[in-house]
Order: C-alpha cells, then sequence, then structure tokens
C-alpha cells in the first residue's frame, strides 16, 4: 500500500514524522525519546509524574483552559509514558491542526510545575499505583517484569510510593531540562495537513537546545513465584519469555509465536485451556518488543487448584508447537497479523502511535515494512524460539490466600 510519508530531522533535531491522509480529521503527537527505562532504581516514576504535570498549566493556559481549547474544537487530548517514551497527543479536526501545534507546544515548553498542583498530582498517581494493584489482573502484568529483569525494569512504569515521595519539584524541573530539549523531540502528525507549515511552526516556536538521554544498564532474569493475597477470587497469571529486540529480524518471529499462542480466539492456547478443558474464562497474549528490551507474555485468569495445570499446558504446548507447527498454520496467523496491522491503520491516532513506537525503535519508515517483514519469517525460527521458551521462562501467579 503506497502511503505519502515524510520523515525529516530539522536543524534543532526534532524529528518530524508526517502521514497524509485525505480525511478531515488530524492526530498530533509531540513526544520526547525518554521513558521508564532511562530512569534510575531512585527516580522510578519520574517520567510519568512529568507527563501529568504537563497538562497542569502553563504561564498563559490553566489546566481548564489546556483541556477546552482541544475538546472546545471536537478534539480529545491525552498522553502517555512507557518505559522508552513519553508522548502529549490530540485527535481534532484537521483545520483547527494549529490549535493542536500551539497547546501542545505550550504544554511541552513551558509547564509551570506549580507546587500545590505538583502536591495534588502526587496524591493521584498514589491513587493510580493503589487503583493498579487492587487490579489483579493489571498487578500480575506489572510484576512479571520483576521476574524477567533486574535493575529499573523491575520497578513498575508509575513508580512506587517511595521513589513518588522523593520526587520533589526541583527534581522534576532538573529532569524536565536535561530531557525535554528539541533533540530529543518527536512531533508526529498523521492527517489532513500541510508538511511545510508543520516545519514552519517547529522552526518558529523551537530554539536550538541540547539535552541527553540517560541509559540505564538493562539485566535479564529468569524468575519464579507465587504470591497469596485475601479477597481475590480467582487466580491470575502471568507466562513470559524473553524475545528478540526490535530492529533484529527474529523479532517478527517472536510476534508471529504469541499470535499462534495466545492471541485471539483462534489460537492455540485459547482452544486448549479455554474451549477444551473449560479451565478459564481469559487467555490472552501479548508483546512488548523495543530496541532496548523485549518480552511476550501470556495471561490466565483461572482457579486456585488450577494454576498448576494451566501452566503445564502452555509449556507443553510451546513443545508441541517447536515439533509440529507447519506451513498452512504458518501462513494463517501471518495473514491474521498482517490483517491486524491493517485495520488498526485506519484510525490515526493509531497510526500515529504506530509510527512514534518505530521511531524510537530505529526508523519510523520501517512501520511500513511490517507486511513484507512478517512475510519473511521461517518456521524454523518460530519453531526454535517456541523451544527455547518451553525451557527458560518466568512466571508469576496471583491466588486467593
Amino acid at each position: 500500500m503506497k502511503r505519502e510519508f515524510k520523515r525529516k530531522v530539522l536543524k534543532n533535531g526534532m524529528t518530524i514524522l508526517f502521514e497524509k491522509r485525505d480525511l478531515p480529521v488530524v492526530s498530533v503527537s509531540f513526544a520526547v525519546r525518554h521513558g521508564g527505562i532511562n530512569e534510575p532504581v531512585s527516580e522510578k516514576g519520574i517520567s510519568h509524574f512529568i507527563e501529568h504535570m504537563l497538562y497542569k498549566g502553563t504561564p498563559t493556559r490553566n489546566t481548564m483552559q489546556i483541556a477546552l481549547e482541544i475538546e472546545g474544537h471536537g478534539g480529545e487530548l491525552n498522553g502517555f509514558t512507557d518505559e522508552e517514551i513519553t508522548a502529549y497527543w490530540c485527535k481534532l479536526p484537521s483545520k483547527h491542526l494549529n490549535i493542536a501545534l500551539e497547546v501542545l507546544g505550550d504544554m511541552i515548553k513551558n509547564p509551570l510545575f506549580d507546587e500545590k498542583e505538583l502536591e495534588k498530582e502526587r496524591k493521584v498517581i498514589f491513587e493510580e499505583i493503589k487503583m493498579r494493584k487492587d487490579n489483579p489482573q493489571a498487578y500480575v502484568i506489572d510484576q512479571i517484569k520483576k521476574f524477567l529483569y533486574n535493575g529499573t525494569l523491575k520497578i513498575p512504569l508509575i513508580g512506587t510510593n517511595k521513589t513518588m515521595n522523593s520526587i520533589n519539584r526541583k527534581k522534576l524541573i532538573e529532569k524536565f531540562k536535561k530531557v525535554y530539549t528539541p533533540n530529543n523531540m518527536i512531533l508526529c502528525v498523521v492527517g489532513n495537513a500541510d508538511f511545510n507549515k508543520i516545519i514552519e511552526f517547529v522552526e518558529k516556536n523551537f530554539g536550538h537546545e541540547k539535552g541527553k538521554i540517560p541509559k540505564q544498564k538493562i539485566i535479564l532474569d529468569n524468575k519464579e513465584k507465587i504470591e497469596k493475597r485475601k479477597g481475590v477470587d480467582q487466580a491470575n497469571l502471568v507466562f513470559a519469555y524473553h524475545v528478540p529486540l526490535a530492529g533484529d529480524i527474529l523479532s517478527y518471529a517472536a510476534k508471529v509465536l504469541s499470535t499462534l499462542m495466545a492471541e485471539g480466539m483462534s489460537s492455540r492456547l485459547f482452544s486448549e485451556i479455554r474451549e477444551k478443558r473449560n479451565l478459564a474464562y481469559a487467555v490472552k497474549g501479548a508483546c512488548d518488543i523495543n530496541k532496548e528490551f523485549a518480552y511476550n507474555i501470556i495471561y490466565v485468569g483461572t482457579t486456585k487448584e488450577n494454576v498448576s495445570v494451566v501452566k503445564k499446558l502452555i509449556i507443553e504446548e510451546f513443545k508441541k508447537l517447536s515439533k509440529d507447527l507447519n506451513k498452512k498454520e504458518l501462513n494463517k496467523v501471518k495473514e491474521q497479523l498482517i490483517g491486524n496491522y491493517y485495520i488498526n491503520m485506519e484510525d490515526s491516532q493509531s497510526q500515529m502511535a504506530g509510527l512514534l513506537s518505530y521511531e524510537i525503535d530505529g526508523n519510523a519508515e520501517e512501520f511500513y515494512d511490517f507486511e513484507k517483514n512478517i512475510q519473511a519469517v521461517k518456521l524454523q525460527d518460530v519453531k526454535k524460539l517456541a523451544s527455547q521458551t518451553a525451557k527458560k521462562f518466568s512466571f508469576f501467579a496471583l491466588i486467593p490466600g
């Protein structure tokens, strides 16, 4: 599929990504190449804290004005923090592109970090930490990193009560000034817009400040644990395994393996665990593949008594797949992945997120090679990865106490 896509790195170092579309809608995001993976253990959660604070006002706009300028023109406004990126985005009618650029640009250049708002937002994040802990499914998915990694990836992206209590206004401003500079930023626009006008906006409104993104050492691990908790009725478990990094062609074999095993009602484990044996309602798989770390997960909600049974079934299914996967099944899953890819492209906000992800991991233009790279996945590579997984994995379960 031919796409009108442009990528340009400006003199100040900011990367501009643009995909032209004829629909009268545009999705816009300013993102910084910094997230949880760049934080020392003592500051885990600071990227997420900064993200929250950037919606809390600038010298010319308070919180309500920021929201009203976007929502009042029919748009939606949000942001996200991940391990490798923090992004601020909105989606609105394309005729209001300038409003999107001006509001988001003001937010990422001129945050107030007001002391009162900061303390209020700290409390909000404490509630978010509690919420994730109280949600067993979210909790086990957060916790599995503790059993895959040592170092900063062991700590939840949102931080802990200890780290969040230690981060003050001075630390937030210091980190912001070091990281939120044009050379560390990406501006991604998907929709009906003029590429040259986007560049003109950046050149007019951003300087040439330089910042550096800190690096932390990634230490791989494999561990298992079962945790008991009173007050939960269902056992929630996650089976996880390391896979090749983004940029490695074998990372596409990892995507294929994840889909084969647990993504969708036609997957092997959904069929084996839910349909054949009625051991669970939810059987889900997902990939988290990045240039610095990469793993796949399988989540299952079952009874306390069946945790060991489900774990054994997962391992056995990996062993079976390593021996009996054939080209016909492989080709069906390739078609599924490619179909999902094109369906996701329909939404400009989803497309924007995909381009940002590929830019962080290398170059956004590679996003458009997805079909070619999936088609190139070899049968023996998927089988080999499945065989390795059956021997080396991490496992965490939260069960009724």
